[in-house]
């Protein structure tokens, strides 16, 4: 975890870990979410790939420290978009 990050950083490597989801590549994805682990965004981009790999369990684990339901969002992709909307418009 990266505790003391720079948002910049953190923000460039959620971007990065949305881009490689979108691409179907779920490691490198869940490589850079972990790394900002305890982060908000980051823990909610680590549930949505652990929903996607139809790890629900673990997936609800880490819904739960974010402010998202895991039945809020049906499409994982429009969820994806949404936190890159986040990522992008955190100040």
């Amino acid at each position: 975890m990266a505790e003391h990050a720079n948002p910049t950083d953190i923000r460039a490597d959620l971007t990065q870990a949305i881009q490689a989801a979108l691409a179907g590549n779920w490691d490198e994805a869940h490589k850079l979410a972990q790394r900002h682990e305890g982060k908000s965004l980051a823990d909610w981009l680590h549930a949505v790939l652990h929903k996607i790999e139809g790890d629900a369990t673990n997936a609800r684990y880490w819904y739960a420290q974010t402010h998202v339901s895991y039945e809020r969002y049906t499409d994982a992709r429009a969820e994806l978009r949404e936190i890159l909307h986040a990522i992008e418009t955190e100040t």
